[in-house]
């Protein structure tokens, strides 16, 4: 079963409206009410009226089907901000020497859709949907890190001869000593 709520013409700009809606996205009803609660932005307050109101159209439309429904079953299917008006909210703002800057007031609409069916996700070779599981250890160690980790390792190789392992007392002073030459070609000739 699914029900929806739409908070229209909240004050605020949409952008910033987002910011808060992407933390509720997917999560437990009671989960996304306690973090728009806690939330440090304007736009949650109006957020969280518009979940509490959507919890109430899921609770009304259960009763008109004949249908037990517990609040705390529902998650947050979808949600999502558009942008409103800003017509009629054009305001001055003054400005240093007598000038005047013009600046526009945002409106958004915010939809949120709850559901209380199994979760899906879909994946991304095919788009076929499947329910949602834990995902596996191994699965997480294999994905490709950045930074240095992907960086490529200098490969170790075996001397040839033992000559070459245990170098005399001398071979190595006259290897300081010579020129930066003589070096390139020896490196050049292995």
């Amino acid at each position: 079963m699914e029900a929806t709520a739409s908070a229209k013409y909240l004050r605020g700009s949409a952008q910033k409206a987002r910011l808060v809606v992407d933390l509720i996205r997917g999560k437990d009803v009671n989960q996304a009410l306690a973090i728009l609660r806690y939330a440090n932005k304007r736009a949650a307050d109006g957020i969280e009226k518009c979940m509490r109101s959507a919890i109430a159209n899921a609770n009304e439309a259960a009763e008109k089907a004949n249908i037990s429904i517990d609040a705390d079953d529902l998650w947050v299917k979808s949600v999502f901000v558009d942008r409103g008006p800003t017509k009629h909210r054009r305001r001055v703002r003054p400005a240093p020497q007598g000038r005047a800057y013009r600046e526009q007031r945002h409106f958004c609409h915010v939809t949120i859709l709850l559901s209380n069916d199994a979760r899906v996700e879909e994946k991304a070779n095919g788009g076929k949907i499947t329910e949602a599981k834990p995902a596996k250890l191994a699965e997480s160690k294999s994905r490709k890190r950045g930074g240095a980790a992907t960086a490529p390792r200098a490969r170790r190789t075996a001397p040839k001869r033992e000559s070459e392992i245990q170098k005399p007392a001398d071979a190595a002073e006259g290897e300081k000593k010579s020129s930066k030459r003589t070096r390139k070609k020896s490196e050049e000739q292995q």
